[in-house]
């Protein structure tokens, strides 16, 4: 009987690696998901119209902010997830570049070097996060910039003109998105 319990618990293991569960993006994931998917969906008519078309798969795009929020919970997680792994090789890093004394001196709490390494990955961490979401609200600043200035540029050429330049389905109904798309990253090759 225990050799059977045993076998199945590798079996087990084998099919659902201890990181599967882990894999699955946290709570905060999905909180901090909604907040960025509400500050780009906005609260313009050419905003939301471009939040609609980059995130709606149904007939109606009414699914929109729900798969928004599942697609930047992944990819929350994946932030979370890069943040801490780069952030643990800098601190091998730096305590291989200054020596361990210096490197518990500098970051463990009152000097202590035994939390030194956990309190040097928990700053570098929040640290690349922290620049991870900025970058995450350059592009969304960068979309909704587009969207207004497509907008803008749909009344002045009306809509079939319109249509035709940025329209690339048959029924040139994906213009919009189109020229968001095109003009957002105009904006993000312009700043680099």
């Amino acid at each position: 009987m225990k050799r059977a319990l045993i076998g199945l618990a590798a079996t087990v293991l084998l099919v659902f690696p201890a990181g599967a569960a882990a894999a699955k993006p946290t709570k905060m994931d999905r909180h901090n998901a909604a907040k960025e998917c509400r500050l780009e969906r906005g609260s313009t008519e050419a905003t939301r119209e471009a939040f609609k078309q980059r995130y709606g798969t149904n007939k109606n795009k009414k699914n929109a902010f729900g798969k928004c929020v599942s697609r930047r919970a992944r990819d929350e997680r994946t932030e979370r997830h890069e943040a801490r792994q780069n952030a643990a090789q800098a601190c091998r890093a730096e305590r291989s570049a200054v020596g361990e004394k210096t490197f518990g001196q500098s970051h463990g709490k009152d000097g202590n070097a035994k939390n030194a390494f956990g309190k040097c990955v928990s700053a570098k961490a929040r640290e690349n996060k922290k620049k991870a979401d900025s970058a995450d609200r350059q592009r969304i600043a960068d979309r909704k910039s587009a969207a207004k200035d497509c907008a803008t540029e749909r009344s002045d050429i009306g809509k079939p003109a319109f249509n035709d330049k940025y329209g690339t389905n048959s029924n040139k109904h994906n213009s919009f998105g189109k020229c968001v798309s095109a003009k957002a990253k105009e904006r993000a090759h312009a700043r680099t």
